[in-house]
This record gives structure tokens, C-alpha cells and sequence, in this order.
């Protein structure tokens, strides 16, 4: 629902690899706005990705609310984006897909330093790519203005990564320490939830 993430599914659609997209959702603290504006900009990008883009659409609102209550705040970041990253791996497992994308870049917010990152994708099994990592704001946006994308994504409806933010995120962060956070829950089962949540929408461009 950002800037970035569309920038970084078309500079993989331009080169020659077949998108498909997954939001993350956390109704009813985001809205069915901020809903149909991710699948506008799937629209958008479709043009780029053979006139089509399949979204998948997962709720981390029962993650987030177990997160908040049994995990130190400082963490709650880290430990939604791990579920993100496996959660998408499962996904992409199920489709057939060969490689996971985000639009991440270095150093932007807290959890896109280099240690951040380092805890994150040891829960995927398919390769990342992160098109964006070495692009500052202004070079995503300069694309962004370019593709279409830009004036939806600033759009201000709220997404699930600003929901119950942390004070104080860890940005140095030991993967020791983060898996001790995340053993106050039932990693499992709460992930198994959310994926019992998958709804798939198939988006053409007009």
C-alpha cells in the first residue's frame, strides 16, 4: 500500500518476471479503504505485469493483537515481519511462485537496517529480492511518478505496519533475543491462522 512496494514489483515485471502480490491486512483497525487502494495499485502495475495481477490478501489482525499483549513492544516490528515473510513463503509455496519481493530500502525506516533484515529472512524458504534496497526515497518516488503508482500510495489510509507501531523499534537487533520474543506465543498456530485467512482477487487492467 506504500510507495515502495509497487516501484519494486515493476522493476521485476520489467525484468520478465511474473508478479503476483500479497497485502496483509488487520480489519477492522485498517479500513476497506486501504483495501481498495492496494488493489488500485495492483491495477496500476498489472499494465506492466501481462495485463493481470493476482493479489493475495492474509489478515495478521489475531498476529498482531497476540504480539501486543505476550511480546516486548520494542520488538512487535520484528516479530510482524517474520510472520509476513513466512506467511508470504507459505503463499508462494501454495501458487507456485519462485521468489519472494518487497520493497525495502536500506536504512529507510527502523526494521531496514542490515541486522533488522538479518532477522527476518531466515523463516523464508524461496530467495528475496529487494529491488530497492540501494535506491533513496527520492529515486523510488521519481519511479513511482513514472509508473502511475505514486499519487495512490500516498494516499492516507493506514496499512497494518502502522498499527500498534513501537515507541522505541530495535534497529540492532540479535536473532537470539528476537526468537525469545517470539516463543511467548504459539508461533505455529498463529501463523496457520492467518494463512486460513488467504482470499485471492484477480485484478485486469481496465
Amino acid at each position: 500500500g506504500g510507495i515502495d512496494s509497487p516501484v519494486a514489483g515493476y522493476m521485476m515485471a520489467k525484468r520478465g518476471m511474473t508478479m503476483e502480490a500479497i497485502h496483509f491486512e488487520s480489519f477492522p483497525y485498517t479500513s476497506e479503504m486501504a483495501r481498495d487502494k492496494v488493489l488500485r495499485l495492483a491495477q496500476i502495475v498489472s499494465e506492466y505485469n501481462n495485463d493481470e495481477m493476482i493479489v493475495h490478501v492474509v489478515s495478521l489482525t489475531k498476529v498482531q493483537e497476540e504480539l501486543v499483549k505476550h511480546c516486548d513492544e520494542d520488538y512487535f516490528t520484528l516479530l510482524l515481519r517474520r510472520y509476513m515473510m513466512a506467511i508470504a513463503d507459505r503463499v508462494a509455496s501454495k501458487f507456485y511462485c519462485g521468489a519472494l519481493v518487497t520493497g525495502e530500502s536500506l536504512g529507510q525506516v527502523a526494521s531496514q537496517t542490515t541486522e533488522a533484515i538479518g532477522v527476518t529472512d531466515p523463516v523464508a524458504t524461496h530467495p528475496v529480492f529487494r529491488p530497492c534496497i540501494g535506491l533513496d526515497k527520492e529515486d523510488i518516488v521519481v519511479t513511482a511518478r513514472k509508473i502511475g503508482t505514486f499519487e495512490t500510495s500516498i494516499l492516507p489510509y493506514e496499512d497494518c505496519c502502522t498499527v500498534f507501531t513501537p515507541r522505541h523499534p530495535r534497529t540492532r537487533p540479535e536473532l537470539f533475543k528476537v526468537e525469545r520474543e517470539e516463543a511467548k506465543v504459539d508461533v505455529k498456530a498463529l501463523e496457520d491462522a492467518a494463512f486460513a485467512t488467504l482470499e485471492t482477487v484477480v485484478i485486469g487492467r481496465k
